[in-house]
């Protein structure tokens, strides 16, 4: 049983409502999978925390949620995929990004990620996703993602994600909380909330107190009343199988594939996800043909 979990609750006679996450196992099986860099496991995990909760805000059992940046810095980008059941899986494109420590002494998530946009896609089985994308304002992801809710969703939020790693730069806590202000809160509701914010340093400050996402909810409300709706457990999943990735192989043109048989070698295809392998005989690939 993972231990990470995500705490929905609201706050004030639901003016607010907040989700909080533990995430550091999937964070951590996110680092094995893709061996990635402490710098690129700061950016990866903060943005699978963040999938994590925003996956769990979907309503359909078949939602599926995408969070893409696209960037300019030394890791090139990542991509993180969410169901509504906070199952949530990732990739970065450089795994290995090398950077000396920011002017505070932390990882340079930022200066990794640089300038670039913010892809939020959310499939939700109409006939076109909804897709929302803003540019990121400071490469911290955290703010990046308050500034897409404010602007592209219209809600006024504050996100949270840390990331913190041990001597062997394993992933010693991670976690995460989204606040989300209703459009009939009182002022007094959020200069309290805000109040509370200003004086928190970080995410993983709290989880190093020992926090738990309850605990987290009832610290970042200060006095406000809260009530705790549901715990949704989260972990890293990836749903590839040969099938699926066959339908992918087939797709990829008569003329490809046929090179592919001409070659008369098994094809290898690799999960960005999860960086499982599958194999391909020519044979297999015969069928796809017809």
């Amino acid at each position: 049983m993972s231990l990470d979990y995500i705490s929905r609750a609201t706050a004030a006679d639901h003016q607010l409502r907040i989700f909080a996450v533990t995430s550091r196992e999937l964070v951590e099986e996110g680092r094995k999978i893709h061996n990635t860099s402490p710098v690129a496991t700061a950016a990866l995990g903060r943005l699978l925390t963040a999938g994590s909760m925003m996956g769990s805000m979907m309503k359909g059992e078949d939602d599926v949620l995408t969070l893409q940046i696209q960037c300019g810095g030394p890791i090139g980008g990542l991509t993180v995929t969410a169901d509504s059941k906070a199952n949530v899986k990732g990739y970065v494109k450089e795994p290995v990004v090398i950077l000396p420590p920011n002017d505070k002494g932390k990882l340079d998530v930022a200066g990794a990620v640089g300038p670039g946009f913010l892809n939020v896609i959310r499939d939700i089985g109409m006939r076109e996703p909804y897709n929302g994308r803003t540019d990121l304002v400071s490469g911290e992801i955290a703010e990046d993602l308050t500034y897409y809710f404010a602007t592209s969703e219209q809600i006024p939020s504050s996100v949270g994600l840390g990331v913190l790693l041990d001597k062997e730069n394993h992933v010693k806590q991670a976690g995460g909380f989204i606040i989300q202000v209703m459009p009939y809160a009182e002022e007094s509701v959020i200069a309290q909330v805000e109040k509370t914010l200003s004086e928190t340093h970080s995410v993983t400050e709290l989880l190093e107190q020992g926090m738990s996402p309850e605990d987290m909810i009832r610290h970042l409300m200060g006095g406000l009343s809260v009530e705790i709706l549901e715990n949704i457990p989260a972990k890293y999943a990836c749903d590839c199988s040969k099938e699926r990735v066959s339908r992918a192989v087939a797709s990829v043109g008569r003329k490809d594939l046929q090179e592919m048989i001409d070659a008369g070698e098994p094809i290898e295809v690799n999960c960005h996800f999860c960086g499982s392998h599958y194999y391909f005989s020519p044979d297999e690939l015969r069928e796809f043909l017809k």
